[in-house]
């Protein structure tokens, strides 16, 4: 038995399958579990009937909607429903996979729900089959894509149309959505150049747009919404410290209780496609997930903010691309740049708008990572101020609203830094004698 205890670490492999779907179902578990611990079985069934009957628009928090049970189960759901997705497929689990499936965790909290997800995903996987590409193509817009879930809800409660009606159209609406992100999403990292890491976010700001438009053309009205909770502060915390101190360890463990391999992390950029798992392995990927944790956490508490749904949400999203393209280096400049505009305008740093706009803004921290953390500071600032005028262009239809918004910060921002950039180095080589024209052609 001691021999085959020996044979099993020696063959352990930190990098396998098995060991990623095991993180991706102990969070399954987790929430699952804890839901149970604050409302009773039935409270949650209530509850997620409100939930799957909700507009869900941006920003409608599902702890205020229904209970902190039924919230936490319908993260498990939705997370567990993305996993077989990801299983069905047969993709191999990398750094944008983690990110996407925590991604729909998070989102879980406050606005995607099974009724709403269903219909984007089959239409993302329609489109797959369509243009025959391998299934696995459109997975990440299948997940990520799921941002567009109150597009079906709002058509669905929220119009004024029967139920038969409110069903059909909002799933056609969902169905056609989903179909047109794939090949979309492929030509918007073009127009970032993969500064934003929220690409589908970008996208689907612009699907929303259209379709609000189109909505608002036959004289139905969608507004974004403010519904938050509070109160929930105290267990909270202590649930994600538990969470990501058991994530640190088990990185830690995993890289043979070291930091061995994190500072060569550091030092990427960040930029689409920054595979955290692919460049530095699971195990430094583990332990930067779960130092993003804990700055976000702190972040949150630093400005006095509530940890209700939103809040929730943005959190568990650092933490999901913390394998793919956010570190604490390029993350920290664009939440202080935030911080920074946020006190100059005299907002109030503890509201939810503010303190959602600093964590999921770190779309943009690739912006930082290739440019530093003066200009990562200088973007975060923008962000603030670009975020806060978007959401009336989808309607809160677009969950990812700070994607969309970090996809205009990117678009704007790296072709002037590149410019600069350009012409520093062609002063450079002129002094150094050397023909600019050449050596920057072969660099690029």
């Amino acid at each position: 038995m001691i021999l085959n205890k020996i044979d099993y670490f020696v063959s352990f492999k930190p990098d396998s399958q098995k060991i990623k779907y095991g993180f991706f179902w102990s969070i399954v578990l987790t929430f699952g579990l804890l839901a149970f611990l604050f409302n009773t079985p039935q409270e949650i069934l209530n509850g997620q009937i409100a939930i799957l009957l909700s507009p869900s628009n941006l920003v409608t928090d599902y702890f205020a909607v229904s209970n902190v049970g039924a919230t936490l189960f319908n993260s498990a759901l939705l997370t567990a429903h993305a996993i077989v997705i990801v299983k069905l497929t047969k993709a191999q689990i990398n750094g944008a996979i983690i990110a996407s499936v925590l991604t729909v965790a998070a989102f879980s909290f406050f606005g995607k729900n099974l009724y709403n997800s269903m219909p984007i995903v089959l239409g993302a996987f329609a489109y797959a089959w369509v243009t025959r590409m391998p299934s696995e193509k459109s997975l990440l817009a299948a997940l990520f894509g799921t941002a567009l879930g109150p597009l079906v809800s709002e058509i669905s409660f929220n119009l004024d149309l029967s139920l038969i009606q409110g069903v059909l159209y909002g799933y056609i609406a969902g169905f056609i959505a989903g179909f047109l992100i794939p090949p979309i999403a492929n030509h918007v990292v073009d127009f970032t150049k993969g500064f934003s890491v929220y690409n589908v976010g970008f996208t689907c700001g612009i699907i929303g747009t259209l379709f609000i438009s189109i909505i608002r053309s036959l004289g139905k009205e969608v507004e974004p919404v403010s519904i938050l909770s509070s109160g929930n502060n105290l267990p909270f915390t202590v649930i994600f410290l538990v969470i990501y101190t058991m994530m640190l360890l088990i990185g830690l463990f995993l890289n043979s209780w070291s930091f061995k391999g994190y500072t060569e992390l550091l030092k990427h950029t960040g930029q689409i496609s920054t595979d955290f798992l692919k460049t530095n392995g699971f195990n430094v990927t583990l332990i930067n997930m779960a130092l993003l944790g804990f700055i976000s956490l702190g972040y949150v508490h630093l400005h006095g903010g509530e940890l209700n749904g939103p809040v929730i949400g943005g959190i568990l999203t650092v933490v999901g691309f913390g394998a793919f393209g956010k570190h604490i280096k390029n993350v920290i400049p664009i939440l202080m740049g935030v911080t920074l505009m946020g006190y100059i305008n005299d907002y109030d740093m503890s509201s939810t708008g503010v303190i959602t706009a600093g964590l999921f803004g770190t779309t943009i921290a690739p912006i930082a990572g290739r440019y530093g953390p003066w200009i990562g500071m200088l973007a975060g600032a923008f962000h603030l101020s670009i975020v806060s005028n978007t959401d009336n262009l989808h309607g809160g239809i677009n969950l990812y609203n700070n994607g969309f918004s970090g996809g205009f910060v990117a678009a704007i921002m790296i072709p002037l830094l590149e410019a600069f950039h350009y012409h520093k180095e062609k002063r450079k080589l002129l002094r150094e004698g050397v023909d600019p024209a050449e050596e920057i052609e072969c660099n690029n």
